[in-house]
C-alpha cells in the first residue's frame, strides 16, 4: 500500500492501557477517614509555592520547538510533510496574486528539501523600528508577514495567512538556508533551529526574482524524517489543479523520480483525473465559478457508475479533510436542486431519494477563497466560516439549476441514477436488518468456522483473520484460547470496491466477517458504533507472498469501505510473521525483517574479528571497530547515490587538492566547463563571472570535454550534460560523507582509503586485513568492510526465508506471531482518507489503465519479488 494513505506503524501489542482509578465521592472519602475536599484544598494552599518564578514566557521559536504539534499537527509523518506544504503555500500565494508562474520542490539526498519559486522574493530591506531585515523577521517571528495588509501585500491569500507556518518550518529544522533573488542581487542567510547563524549577505548579481528555501527537519523533534515522494507529489498535483497555469515540478534526488504538473483547465481536469478509475455517467464535467458576499466559489463535478461518493473540499487552496461549511453548503445545494427538478418533472414514482442517494457515484471538487478564513487548527483540517455555507449554496444551487434545465437528458439520467441508488439502499437495508438479526443471536449466530475465545473483555480480546484452513488450524492449536479468536478465510473475499452494497451484504464471507466482529453494517451517514464490537483488536494474518498480499488488500478494502471507524480508531492490526528462521548449532531463532537480518550478520561478523592496516600494523577491534562500522553504515547509501549520478569518489579526489578528508560538494556545469567547489560562495562567485556562450558552437566542445574528463578519470565521470547556461548543483549526499570523513580522520583514515589503490604491475593492492581465527580476508578498500563482515557473519548459519504461514507449526506460529510478549504487530492508521480512497480505487477498481500506470511507476521500488 502506498505510503501516506492507509499506513502502518509498529506496535507491541503486549502493552495494555493502564487501569484508571475509579472516582471516589467526597462523602465516601470522609467516611473512610480521608480528608475532605475542602480540607485537602486548605492543606494544599498552605504548602503552595506557586509564584512568578514558576511562570515561563517562551518567545518565538522557543514556543514552537516546545509545542510543535500546536503548529503542524503532530511530529510524525503528517507533520513532517506539513513543513513542505507551509513553504509551498507561500509560493502559491505569489502565483495566485500574479507574481509567480513556476515552483520547484526537490527532496535532497540527505532528506533536506529545497523549494524554489520565481515570485518577487521575500523582502530583504530593514524593517522600520526593528533594525533587522524583513527576511530575518519573517523567518524568526510568528505573526510576521505580508498577508495582513491586503493593500500592500496580498490581494488574495491561500494557505499561509497567519504568519506562523514559515517560522514554524525554520524553528523545527536543524538548519535552513534562505536564498533570495531580489533588487538585482542574490541574498543569502543561514539559520539553525529557528535562529540566525549568519548575517544577511549579498552575493552578487541576479537577473531574476524569487525565493529558494532549503531546510533539514530536526531529527530531535520528528519521530520520522524520511519524506515520501508519493505523498508530496499528490499535494503538488492538487495545487497545480487548484491553481490553473502554475507549473510545479517535484524531484527526488534519492531515486531520480520527477514529475511536472501544469493544468490550464483546473478543476475540470482534477475531476477527470479522480474519475480515471471509473466509467463516467456523462461525458462532460459540470463546472461553475461565482462570488457571493466576498466569497469566491468554484466547483466541478461528474457522476460515475460507481457506488461511493468522492467530494474533496479546499479553502484558499488548502485541503480540508474534515470538510466544513463549504461541504455542508455543497451537499445542501445538490440535494435541494435535484429534488426540486425531479419533483417539478414528477420523476419520483415509488421511491424518493435522500441526500446520500443523490451523491452515489459523485466525484466533485469544491474550492472557496475566503478573505479571512477560520479553521479548527493551524493545519486547517476543517473550515468554520459560517458565511461560506450560504455563499456555496447560492452559487452552486443557481448554476446547477440552470445546468439541469439546459440539459434535460443529462438531468433525467442523473435523477434515474439517484432513484436506482435509493432502491439499492432499500434492498441493502433489508439485507442489513437480516445481518443484524443474525448478529443478535447467541453463539448459534456466529460463523461456523469461528474459533471463539472465552474472555469477553474488550481491552484484551483479539480476532485473527487468517488465510486458509491450514494456517487457521495451526493458529487455533497454538493460540491463547482465553483471549484470542481465530476466523479462517476461505480463499479471497469479495472485492467490495466493485460491488454494490446489497451484493456485499448478501456475500457469505462478508456476512461472516460482520457477524464475527459483532458489528452491523451502517446505513448512509449513520455512524458505526464500534463500542459494540466483540474484540478489542482485529488482526490480519496472511502469507508473505503475492496471494497473501492480495488477500490482505481485499480485507483492508472491506474494512476501509464498510468498517472505517475501526481503522480510524486504530483497532486494526497486521500480524508480522518473521521473514527468516536462523539455525545455528541446532539453536533456532527468528528475524523479523531483511534490514534486521543484515544488521545481525554484521554483528555476528564482528565477533572476534580484527581490522588491520597492513602498512603500519594498526589494529581496530571491539569498540573501535564498532565505531568504524557505524560510520561505514552511515556512508553506504550516500556513496551508492553518488555513484548513481555517475560520480565516484576517486573522480572527486581530482578536485580536492591536498585536502584528503573532504570532498567538493558544489558542481558547476557551463558549456564545456565543469568545476567543483568546496564552498557555495566560491561556486556562486565562479558562476557570476561566466559569460554567455553560443549554444551551437559549444555543443561539440561539451561532448569532447566530457569524454576527455571521463578518460582522465579512468572511465568514471559525470553524466554528459550540455548546457549554455550555468548550472550549479548541490550534492547533498556529499554533506553526509564529509561529516563521516571528518570523524574517520581521527582514526587515521582518509578518502583514498575508500577507493581501491592504483594497480601496480597488474597486481591489485590489499591495504586492509580482516582476521577472525582461521579466516583471513584481504580488502582493497574500506568500501568492502560491511560486505565482508556480512559474509563472515553468515558462516555456520542456516538461513530460511518464510513465504507462508503454512511453513510454521503451531508452536512456531505462537512464538513468532501470536505471543503478546514476543510478537510484532503493525497498527493500521488512516492519515489521509482522501488519498486512501484514491489508492483503493486505483488498485481495486474496474479501470485497468490507472492500475497499469501505478505498477509501472512503482515496479523498481520492489525489494523482494516472489515469483
Amino acid at each position: 500500500m502506498e505510503e501516506g494513505k492507509i499506513v502502518t506503524s509498529t506496535s507491541e501489542s503486549s502493552e495494555q492501557p493502564s487501569e484508571q482509578p475509579s472516582a471516589v465521592s467526597s462523602e465516601g472519602a470522609a467516611a473512610a477517614g480521608a480528608p475532605s475536599v475542602a480540607e485537602a484544598a486548605l492543606a494544599a494552599a498552605a504548602q503552595d509555592t506557586y509564584g512568578a518564578d514558576e511562570i515561563q514566557h517562551l518567545k518565538g521559536v522557543e514556543g514552537i520547538r516546545t509545542r510543535p504539534a500546536m503548529y503542524i499537527g503532530d511530529t510524525g509523518s503528517p507533520g513532517l510533510h506539513h513543513l513542505v506544504y507551509e513553504v509551498v503555500d507561500n509560493s502559491i500565494d505569489e502565483a495566485v496574486n500574479g507574481y509567480a508562474s513556476e515552483i520547484e520542490v526537490q527532496i535532497n539526498i540527505d532528506e533536506s528539501v529545497s523549494i524554489v519559486d520565481n515570485g518577487r522574493g521575500i523582502p530583504v530591506d530593514t524593517v522600520k523600528g526593528d533594525g533587522r531585515s524583513a527576511l530575518e523577521v519573517v523567518l524568526t517571528e510568528i505573526h510576521a508577514g505580508g498577508k495582513f495588509n491586503r493593500e500592500s501585500g496580498y490581494r488574495v491569500g491561500t494557505g499561509g495567512l497567519h504568519g506562523v507556518g514559515i517560522t514554524a518550518v525554520n524553528a523545527l529544522s536543524s538548519w535552513l538556508r534562505a536564498e533570495i533573488r531580489r533588487q538585482g542581487s542574490t541574498w543569502v542567510m543561514d539559520f539553525e533551529k529557528g535562529r540566525a547563524t549568519s548575517s544577511l549577505r549579498q552575493l552578487g548579481r541576479a537577473d531574476s526574482t524569487g525565493t529558494r528555501l532549503s531546510f533539514l527537519p530536526d531529527a530531535t523533534i520528528f519521530s520520522e524524517t524520511k519524506y515520501s515522494f508519493d505523498t508530496l507529489t499528490r499535494r503538488m498535483r492538487e495545487l497545480a489543479f487548484l491553481t490553473p497555469g502554475i507549473r510545479i515540478t517535484i524531484r527526488d534526488e534519492r531515486s531520480g523520480q520527477s514529475e511536472t504538473f501544469h493544468f490550464e483547465d483546473g478543476l475540470v481536469e482534477f475531476v477527470r483525473y479522480l474519475n480515471r478509475t471509473q466509467t463516467p455517467v456523462t461525458a462532460d464535467v459540470f463546472r461553475t465559478v461565482g462570488e457571493q458576499d466576498g466569497v469566491v466559489v468554484e466547483a466541478a463535478m461528474q457522476y460515475n457508475d460507481g457506488y461511493t461518493e468522492n467530494v474533496l473540499t479546499f479553502a484558499n487552496n488548502i485541503f480540508n479533510p474534515d470538510g466544513g461549511t463549504h461541504l455542508s453548503g455543497f451537499r445542501t445545494a445538490l440535494t435541494r436542486t435535484m429534488n426540486n427538478y425531479a419533483k417539478a418533472g414528477n420523476l419520483f414514482k415509488e421511491v424518493t431519494p435522500v441526500g446520500e442517494d443523490f451523491r452515489e457515484g459523485l466525484t466533485a471538487i469544491v474550492s472557496v477563497r475566503v478573505p479571512d478564513p477560520k479553521f479548527t487548527s493551524q493545519n486547517k483540517v476543517k473550515l468554520t466560516n459560517a458565511e461560506v455555507e450560504g455563499a456555496v449554496q447560492i452559487v452552486i444551487g443557481n448554476a446547477f439549476t440552470r445546468y439541469l434545465e439546459e440539459n434535460p437528458s443529462i438531468a433525467k439520467k442523473l435523477v434515474a441514477k439517484a432513484i436506482m441508488a435509493a432502491e439499492a439502499r432499500e434492498a441493502a437495508r433489508k439485507s442489513r436488518d437480516m445481518v443484524r438479526r443474525k448478529g443478535a443471536l447467541t453463539t448459534g449466530g456466529l460463523p461456523e468456522k469461528l474459533r471463539d475465545c472465552r474472555s469477553r473483555d474488550l481491552e484484551s480480546t483479539e480476532l485473527y483473520l487468517v488465510e486458509g484452513d491450514s494456517a487457521g488450524g495451526s493458529a487455533d492449536t497454538g493460540r491463547d484460547s482465553s483471549i484470542q479468536a481465530i476466523l479462517p478465510l476461505r480463499g479471497k473475499i469479495l472485492n467490495v470496491e466493485k460491488a454494490q452494497l446489497v451484493k456485499v451484504l448478501d456475500n457469505n464471507e462478508i456476512s461472516n466477517l460482520f457477524r464475527a466482529v459483532g458489528l452491523s453494517p451502517s446505513a448512509g451517514d449513520e455512524e458505526m458504533d464500534i463500542s459494540k464490537r466483540r474484540y478489542g483488536k482485529i488482526i490480519l494474518m496472511t502469507d508473505a507472498d503475492v496471494d497473501g498480499s492480495h488477500i490482505r488488500t481485499l480485507l483492508l478494502t472491506f474494512l476501509f469501505r464498510h468498517m472505517r471507524p475501526l481503522v480510524q480508531n486504530g483497532h486494526v492490526y497486521i500480524a508480522q510473521p518473521p521473514l527468516f528462521r536462523v539455525t545455528q548449532k541446532k539453536q533456532i531463532r527468528y528475524v523479523q525483517t531483511a534490514p534486521q537480518m543484515m544488521a545481525e550478520l554484521i554483528s555476528l561478523g564482528m565477533t572476534g574479528t580484527r581490522l588491520s592496516v597492513r602498512a603500519d600494523g594498526t589494529v581496530f577491534e571491539g569498540e573501535n571497530l564498532q565505531k568504524m562500522v557505524n560510520l561505514a553504515e552511515r556512508m553506504e547509501q550516500p556513496l551508492e547515490l553518488l555513484e548513481r549520478r555517475g560520480v565516484d569518489i576517486r573522480y572527486l579526489l581530482r578536485f580536492t587538492g591536498s585536502e584528503k578528508s573532504r570532498l567538493p560538494r558544489y558542481r558547476v556545469l557551463y558549456a564545456d566547463t565543469e568545476r567543483w567547489f568546496m564552498e557555495r560562495d566560491e561556486a556562486e562567485s565562479f558562476v557570476r563571472g561566466l559569460q554567455p556562450v553560443d549554444s551551437a558552437a559549444s555543443e561539440t566542445a561539451v561532448a569532447d570535454a566530457v569524454a576527455a574528463t571521463a578518460a582522465a578519470a579512468g572511465g568514471s565521470s559525470v553524466a554528459p550534460i550540455r548546457t549554455t547556461t550555468a548550472q550549479l548543483v548541490d550534492l547533498h549526499e556529499v554533506r553526509t560523507l564529509n561529516e563521516c570523513f571528518a570523524q574517520l580522520k581521527d582514526y587515521g583514515f582518509f578518502i583514498p582509503d575508500f577507493t581501491p589503490a592504483e594497480v601496480r604491475n597488474a597486481e591489485p593492492v590489499y591495504p586492509f586485513l580482516l582476521q577472525r581465527e582461521d579466516d583471513r580476508v584481504l580488502m582493497q578498500s574500506l568500501r568492502e568492510l560491511l560486505e565482508e563482515l556480512r559474509r563472515l557473519g553468515k558462516k555456520g548459519l542456516s538461513v530460511t526465508r518464510f513465504k507462508g504461514l503454512g511453513e510454521m507449526n503451531s508452536e512456531e506460529l505462537w512464538d513468532t506471531s501470536m505471543d503478546p510478549e514476543k510478537r510484532t504487530l503493525l497498527q493500521v492508521r488512516m492519515e489521509d482518507a482522501a488519498a486512501a480512497d484514491e489508492i483503493f480505487r486505483v488498485l481495486m477498481g474496474d479501470a485497468v489503465e490507472p492500475r497499469r500506470e501505478f505498477i509501472e511507476k512503482h515496479a523498481l521500488d520492489v525489494k523482494e519479488l516472489d515469483i
